[in-house]
């Protein structure tokens, strides 16, 4: 099983950046595997935030963030990302990691990271 753990998260003014970092462990990660970000606002459920394919670096992502959210990989350091730019205040959540065997199922997730954005 893959074990994930997140870093980067905090307190920005809107329009700010923020970079979240998830870095995988507990297996190598082969080409098919799929790495994911999601989050969840107070009293909402968890959503699809973005994800990529490890091998090829296929990216989709969320209507609500395209354009302002762009997720990277490092192979060598086991390493997902999320560049968050032009924060508004509704993408205050806690956002979780998540990996699985595609794109589509993810089945390890990592314990999240709070980003609130001030208005």
């Amino acid at each position: 099983q893959v074990r994930l753990v997140e870093f980067g998260g905090g307190l920005v003014q809107a329009g700010g950046s923020l970079r979240l970092s998830c870095a995988a462990s507990g297996r190598t990660l082969n080409s098919y595997d799929g790495m994911a970000w999601f989050r969840q606002a107070p009293g909402k459920g968890r959503e699809f935030v973005a994800a990529i394919s490890w091998g090829g670096g296929t990216t989709t992502y969320a209507d609500s963030v395209k354009g302002r959210f762009a997720i990277s990989r490092d192979n060598a350091k086991n390493t997902v990302y999320l560049q968050m730019n032009s924060l508004k205040p509704e993408d205050t959540a806690v956002y979780y990691c998540a990996h699985g065997r595609s794109m589509t199922s993810f089945g390890s997730w990592g314990q999240g990271t709070q980003v609130t954005v001030s208005s």
